[in-house]
């Protein structure tokens, strides 16, 4: 903890201007962003006596250990670049607004030939229109099923498309009216670009000029004794106003206008928002935020319009914004909204009216959000407080673990050993903090050890090692790390796959540069040890180690004989669960992912140039791989896309594999001699080696005998050790039929 008078700026260093601050932990990261109309005096009330600030302002202030500043030339600047370094920095300390990004919306892609119309979450795409954002992606649908009657614009995807105009058959949305059927001709490109401007207009609340023309539209119809004509347009008009109906009108004069609302007590804050245009709702979304630093509402309010308006531009953002409390000063965050328009914004409370009366409405679902978001357990701040007071007391720590790293090893039978290492800080997981690793029996260029088999407590022993070597590496580059004994190593080559990295000097998070204050194994006293040792081979020795058995869920800890045990409803027991079994789904998730693609390699994945589309036109081209084998040099150039050099690659890849084993029948229990397989399940890529075929007809590697039904003389044959603790029977078939114990 440190001293903040430590690193206190001198008297008449800090200027009196406009300006952002960053907050620095001894570690260089970015822990906190900060903006202010004068430097020097909001500076100043960072460095007072620390009985007088906030307890979130006093955890902030003695955490970090540096603060720098950038003056700018006025408020709005100010806020542009808070709100960037926010965005780019992510500090802990900062309001943060989650599941932003989990908010459906009804996207029509304006950026292809034949628009589509479909659901879309994430970040917006250029040329493409947004409605929304939808609460649930299945109110999205309801509404296009209706709309679909009267604009019957494409919905489907690009390789449903791409099939139909090659069979030239339309899916059943084209043979029931609901789609114009672009695929296949039935309208031009000019006339289906028109149908999807029409749903645009519909949906961006332009509803009463189209509904009076498709009036007008059936009336003509019907007197010209078209009826049924006028009894589609009549279909078409009732589906519309159905729709119409799901969001009713709540605002007169086709206001457009976004609501925000706040619910909040002195640990979070909730924060509701209604999206309305031309007078309905047409979206609404929420988020629930720490209050980890001291904040008022209209600091809050502040955050929520940045976190809505800092990535639109244009009719995105409303010409009303209404809200429970102003930011202060107002004047630069309405100038910021302004610049971000193009046009004026007015940003007020509403004081009566019916935008008073649905503002209470939005407040009461933000009360709702917050009492049911204090139900979630693992996102109560103060459970989550708790549980880290209670795992530093069981293990006897300084302070509580505010990162906690774990690691566990996963492999199927001692094949594809991998390791995986997730993160969580403050008891939440930090999911772009993960890292996965490759088990290859090395530590830098030093062989350990073969890295084949089912060896926990080495592999354990490899990852731990690597991960700690790279870190001590990179504070030698800084300066940081004054162990002469301390060797570098690039794990790069060592088979881990790594995120993009990013420099430590810009504050932001680096690849393993980010020391943990516990790292926990999963495993018992054995993985303990190997995890200790390689922390002691490194020379490091102020990060704490334990593992969470799962048997008994025991917490072991270095050099005791007997295991530390939580009660069965601690909290802190129920965090450590919750981190081994993130990490345990971690590796399994890519074990499985290696697995699957190593039973589907074979041997022209070696050679060089020969990609998936030129596998399939020779395996097209040759039927099989047994003839493609006995095929000539000449004879393979004859495919088009394979030069000579490519071929004599191909010929010698295939001499140098061992052929497959004759492929099975499982209905007639017929050898079938005169073909050979292809991997898993056809046509696409091939397999080589010995294999039989299972049930559906894919190969699984190894030597396995299959058993037919009824035979007394042989029994399927275990792939893999029989009789081993704890493992079931793996059998021929598909990589997803094989049910093995992965560890």
């Amino acid at each position: 903890m440190a001293d903040p008078s430590s690193y206190r700026p001198k008297p008449g260093q800090i200027p009196d201007a406009p300006g952002v601050y960053k907050f620095r932990d001894e570690h260089r990261r970015v822990i906190y962003v900060g903006k202010a109309k004068s430097l020097r005096q909001r500076l100043a009330s960072y460095f007072q006596d620390l009985a007088n600030l906030h307890p979130r302002t006093r955890s902030m202030v003695t955490t970090a250990a540096s603060v720098e500043w950038t003056v700018v030339n006025n408020e709005v600047e100010a806020l542009q670049l808070e709100y960037s370094w926010i965005k780019e920095f992510d500090p802990r300390f900062n309001v943060k607004y989650r599941d932003d990004k989990s908010y459906p919306y009804l996207a029509v892609t304006m950026n292809e030939k034949f628009p589509r119309v479909q659901v879309m979450r994430g970040q917006k795409k250029k040329g493409v229109r947004y409605f929304g954002p939808y609460g649930h992606a299945w109110a999205i649908r309801d509404t296009v099923d209706l709309l679909l009657r009267a604009f019957p614009v494409r919905t489907c995807s690009a390789g449903v498309f791409k099939n139909a105009t090659r069979t030239g058959r339309p899916c059943l949305l084209g043979y029931i009216g609901k789609c114009s059927a672009p695929c296949v001709e039935r309208v031009t490109p000019e006339d289906h670009r028109q149908l999807a401007e029409d749903f645009c207009d519909f949906m961006a609340g332009r509803t009463g000029t189209y509904i009076r023309r498709l009036e007008r539209q059936m009336t003509d119809a019907a007197e010209e004794m078209e009826y049924e004509r006028a009894a589609r347009l009549r279909d078409d008009i009732d589906a519309l106003k159905k729709a119409m109906e799901k969001s009713a009108v709540v605002l007169a004069d086709a206001t457009d206008a976004d609501l925000i609302a706040l619910a909040e007590d002195e640990l979070e804050a909730a924060v509701q928002i209604f999206h309305v245009r031309g007078g309905r709702v047409r979206g609404q979304r929420g988020w629930v935020t720490d209050k980890v630093e001291a904040v008022t509402s209209g600091d809050l309010v502040e955050h929520a319009l940045q976190q809505l308006y800092g990535e639109e531009s244009g009719d995105a953002v409303p010409k009303e914004v209404l809200v429970p409390a102003l930011p202060d000063p107002l004047e630069p965050v309405q100038e910021w909204l302004t610049e971000r328009r193009g046009a004026n914004v007015s940003l007020r409370i509403p004081q009566r009216g019916d935008k008073k009366a649905l503002m209470e409405t939005v407040a009461r679902n933000a009360q709702q959000s917050l009492v049911l978001h204090k139900t979630k357990r693992a996102s109560d701040l103060t459970t989550r407080s708790r549980a880290l007071e209670e795992i530093a007391a069981a293990l006897e720590l300084d302070s509580a673990p505010l990162r906690i790293e774990c690691y566990d090893v996963s492999h199927l039978q001692g094949d594809d050993v991998v390791a995986s290492m997730v993160v969580f800080e403050d008891g939440l997981a930090r999911k772009s903090e993960y890292r996965r690793f490759q088990i290859k029996g090395r530590v830098g260029d030093t062989q350990i050890w073969h890295g084949e088999g089912q060896d926990d407590v080495r592999s354990m022993h490899e990852v731990i090692a690597r991960r700690f070597k790279r870190y001590i590496s990179d504070k030698e580059k800084t300066g940081e790390w004054s162990d002469e004994g301390a060797a570098t190593d690039t794990i790069d080559a060592n088979g881990e796959v790594p995120a993009s990295g990013l420099t430590e000097e810009d504050g932001r998070p680096k690849r393993f540069a980010y020391p943990p204050q516990l790292v926990v194994v999963d495993g018992g006293r054995p993985q303990v040890a190997a995890a200790k040792r390689a922390l002691d081979e490194l020379g490091i020795d102020d990060i704490a180690v334990c593992g969470l058995a799962k048997r008994l869920e025991e917490v072991w800890v270095p050099g005791e004989d007997d295991p530390v045990i939580l009660p069965r409803t601690s909290e802190g027991l129920y965090l450590l669960q919750r981190v081994r079994d993130e990490a345990h789904r971690f590796a399994i998730t890519y074990q499985r992912a290696k697995r699957a693609k190593r039973f589907k390699a074979g041997p022209l994945d070696d050679v060089p140039g020969l990609g998936d589309a030129r596998k399939r036109t020779l395996i097209k081209h040759f039927g099989s791989v047994k003839r493609l084998r006995s095929a000539t040099i000449d004879q393979i150039c004859e495919v088009p896309g394979i030069g000579r050099k490519t071929a004599e690659a191909i010929v010698a890849a295939l001499a140098g594999a061992v052929p497959a084993g004759p492929a099975v029948n499982m209905a007639t229990g017929e050898i079938m001699e005169d073909e050979e397989p292809t991997a898993a399940g056809a046509s696409d890529s091939e397999a080589e080696g010995p294999t039989s075929v299972g049930a559906s007809g894919s190969e699984d590697e190894g030597p396995v005998t299959v058993g037919f039904p009824g035979s007394e003389s042989e029994e399927p044959v275990i792939a893999g050790p029989s009789g081993s603790a704890g493992e079931e029977p793996v059998t021929a078939g598909t990589s997803e039929e094989r049910r093995g114990q992965d560890t």
